[in-house]
């Protein structure tokens, strides 16, 4: 049967996996695992079938308490049951996961795992809430790539129904579940040929049935609790050999070696890595170069971590070993060792001539875990005395635990192309790079990776789209460091991010703007200017946001965007990806008739032709340039609010121009509970909005609606008195304030037009009409951020004029955020 290839990220691999062997889906939302309910609920919406031959009966609970009892309820009444959840939300499950695993219950848990709220809450990636997990009594079975999610996804269900032990299937929280790949696709039928259905029926004779009734959820003595646990041990001990019996057919099928660890790496291995999850893809690169270059080196990725088994560890384990560093994606205060480390060294107490061990912390939060710092780890072990606790990927210069990391190492196969998109939150560029994966992906033999990096805005934040194409798979799991092509969709971020110092030679930079190209290089700085001329770039621009506009698109640029980068990345022939293009528009919109599949058409062939090169000088190569993250000592953030202080300085900065991975660990002394500073958004002055309130003085009311509903503290009423009038600038527009205990003031709303996002709530909910949306250089050209740096400044905020329990009165106050 031939393969079928399809591109998909990691959390719709898992429901694809999972789909296949459950009957009812217990759930909750909670990121980053919503997406594979969703998926669920999508199919079973469509009538999808499981191998069972029936739908999946989805069912959302009130919590992830909620969703963890339908789980144990719905495994006792005789349906193969299935949960997804991650961080807190896994943690929320553990007292019905204990009750699950006591009653040898068959469920499973898909988790993208995820950090854990400590000194601050963080929606990203690493291990802390499995780890937190593992003493439940579930088997827990770890994935390292979208494929291994695919392939071995399969082998939690198909394991929890012959052991009669739950598992947790677990993978990186967004470095995989979101990270999108071309993987082979399992074939139901494949999968149904592995069902033990006499365990199946064993398991649905032992269900709740009042025509068969039965004891269960007793409460036990002290005589008989202890030996009523031990009694289950032959069901754990059965564990490892069953899963490697499913990964060996799993194999067979797929051509693809998995048993409970796998090895990679030299036969003579004396320096290895243990670790699980996906870096172990980005371990495996470095271990080529190094073996190439006549390095003993290994990696053992670990699948089955509980039961954690001698037996199969063992028996990948080079007899050539003499030193062990153990990676973990966690943090554990207190402990000797983090859970993997201490495993590990258990293996080898007692034992003769047992190796070295050493282990270490990486990648907490989606902390990006590169080929260098991994090759940090094996420099290490090759020392005379290895640094053991370490961390790598941070510099901690206060309790001193990381390693020295060298120059960046590019080993990815040098015909893969790197790309690098900055969006803006909710403006299509992300779904659009996801599409242009789905094309190239699908549509050719190329292999696509692609990986999207967010701050936590809900929508507005920066996003980062990393795009990898290439002719072998990609094992990359980490961000595009040296892209080949770069595109910025807002051309504040010109001043804000350092977008091209990493580009290649003979690179290309494309810019959405509004200007003419006298105008782009006058306005284009000159950090942009010097990096292309260094590395002799090419230079675009196109005007997407008034061929949206033109077009009938209103702000989404996406679609011209993708058009355009198809036409300068030459990934593919461009009449082939036009075509493309436009099968996924009618695809897309053809539910929305005719006329939006032909807007699209159109968005598509102007992104193509209105493209214009501006040539790059090679004298930019000698400009003189400012860092974009340096503190401004007077001006505050930018002219428009206090001074810096010193958080802002050393921390809000640097984290604002996305530098804060470069932060040292002695920048948060003073702040380790996590407590900080309040008012830091005043401090980023995005700009990244295509229209701003104007405020019109005659016609306003003074009724604060529209500072009341702002999200952002954009748009603020002002109640001036005389001598701060009198000092105010030129183009300061007020009139008589309105309301009682007032006399004496003048009232004026003032927006802050570098805060402000365009989404014109303010103007909205207007009941005078007073605020008129217009583009944002007519605000500044009249020297509105003049207006906004003085009142900010040097009125002060007269809140005890008017009762605060009132919208009026309550937009005087200063705001915290």
């Amino acid at each position: 049967m031939a393969k079928k290839m399809q591109t998909m990220d990691g959390n719709q691999a898992a429901a694809y996996a999972s789909y296949a062997f459950t009957e009812v889906a217990g759930i909750y939302p909670i990121t980053p695992s919503s997406p594979m309910a969703e998926y669920t609920d999508e199919w079973a919406a469509k009538g999808m079938k499981n191998i069972f031959g029936v739908p999946v009966k989805l069912v959302e609970m009130q919590s992830e308490g909620g969703a963890a009892g339908t789980v144990h309820g719905s495994l006792q009444a005789g349906a193969l049951t299935t949960t997804y959840t991650a961080s807190q939300g896994l943690l929320l499950k553990i007292p019905n996961m204990y009750k699950i695993a006591g009653e040898l219950l068959p469920g499973v848990i898909h988790v993208s795992a995820r950090s854990l709220s400590a000194q601050a809450l963080s929606i990203f990636g690493d291990h802390q809430d499995v780890y937190a997990a593992r003493q439940t009594g579930f088997a827990m079975l770890a994935t390292n790539s979208v494929q291994e999610v695919m392939d071995l996804g399969g082998v939690a269900h198909l394991s929890a129904l012959k052991s009669r032990v739950p598992f947790l299937h677990f993978f990186d929280g967004f470095r995989t579940s979101h990270e999108i790949q071309k993987v082979e696709v399992m074939d139901y039928e494949d999968l149904k040929k592995l069902v033990d259905w006499k365990a199946l029926e064993g398991f649905r004779k032992r269900a709740l049935n009042p025509e068969h009734p039965v004891t269960r959820g007793t409460a036990q003595n002290d005589d008989i609790y202890f030996q009523a646990r031990e009694v289950q041990n032959k069901f754990y001990d059965a564990v490892p050999d069953i899963v490697a019996s499913y990964m060996k057919e799993i194999s067979k099928i797929t051509g693809r070696e998995y048993k409970p660890f796998n090895y990679y790496g030299a036969p003579d291995a004396e320096r290895i890595i243990v670790a699980m999850g996906s870096v172990c893809e980005a371990a495996q690169e470095v271990i080529d170069y190094l073996v190439e270059k006549g390095e003993k080196v290994g990696l053992i990725s670990v699948h089955l971590f509980r039961p954690f088994s001698s037996k199969y560890f063992f028996d990948v384990l080079p007899k050539t070993v003499k030193r062990i560093s153990v990676l973990d994606r966690t943090k554990e205060p207190g402990s000797l060792g983090e859970p993997l480390l201490l495993d590990i060294k258990a293996l080898f107490y007692s034992k003769e001539n047992a190796p070295l061990i050493v282990g270490g912390r990486y990648g907490l939060s989606s902390k990006d875990t590169t080929p260098a710092q991994i090759k940090a780890v094996f420099d290490n072990l090759a020392k005379d005395t290895p640094k053991d606790a370490f961390t790598v990927g941070i510099v901690d210069d206060v309790t001193h635990t990381s390693l020295e990391v060298g120059p960046a190492m590019a080993l990815a196969d040098p015909t893969t192309k790197a790309c690098l998109f900055y969006g803006l939150g909710a403006d299509g560029t992300v779904g659009a790079n996801k599409n242009s994966i789905k094309i190239i992906g699908d549509k050719t033999d190329l292999y696509a990776q692609g990986y999207f990096a967010y701050d936590s805005k809900k929508s507005g934040g920066v996003t980062r789209s990393h795009l990898r194409f290439g002719k072998k798979p990609i094992r990359s799991t980490y961000l595009v460091s040296r892209p080949t092509f770069v595109a910025c969709s807002v051309p504040a971020y010109l001043h804000q991010y350092d977008m091209t110092s990493g580009i290649k030679e003979g690179g290309k930079f494309l810019l959405n703007c509004v200007w003419t190209k006298e105008e782009a290089i006058k306005n284009i700085p000159n950090n942009v200017k010097r990096d292309l001329a260094k590395n002799k770039a090419r230079l675009f621009i196109i005007n997407a946001t008034a061929l949206a506009q033109e077009i009938g698109l209103g702000q989404r640029t996406n679609t011209i965007m993708q058009a355009a980068f198809f036409k300068l990345a030459e990934i593919i022939p461009f009449e082939e990806a036009q075509q493309y293009m436009k099968d996924y528009a009618k695809k897309s919109y053809a539910k929305k008739g005719d006329e939006i599949v032909q807007l699209n058409y159109n968005a598509i062939d102007r992104g193509a032709n209105d493209i214009v090169e501006i040539e790059v000088d090679p004298a930019w190569a000698n400009l003189e340039v400012t860092p974009l993250n340096e503190p401004k000592e007077t001006a505050g953030c930018g002219g428009c609010c206090q001074p810096d202080t010193e958080f802002v300085k050393k921390i809000v900065r640097p984290v604002n121009a996305i530098k804060g991975y470069d932060l040292p660990v002695s920048a948060f002394l003073g702040y380790e509970d996590g407590t900080f500073e309040n008012g830091t958004s005043a401090f980023e002055k995005r700009g990244v909005a295509v229209d701003v309130p104007i405020w019109n003085v005659d016609k306003c009311i003074q009724c604060n609606q529209c500072s009341y509903v702002c999200p952002h503290a954009a748009i603020r009423p002002f109640l001036i008195n005389e001598d701060e009038l009198k000092a105010a600038p030129n183009s300061f527009a007020t009139k008589k304030a309105a309301g009682k205990g007032l006399d004496g003031l003048v009232y004026r709303i003032q927006v802050s037009a570098l805060d402000c996002v365009g989404c014109g709530s303010c103007a909205n909910v207007c009941p005078a009409n007073a605020l008129d949306m217009r583009p944002i250089a007519e605000s500044l050209e009249t020297h509105e951020d003049i207006n906004t740096n003085y009142l900010y400044n040097n009125v002060e905020y007269r809140s005890d004029l008017m009762a605060l329990d009132t919208v009026k009165g309550s937009q005087f106050s200063q705001p915290l955020f």
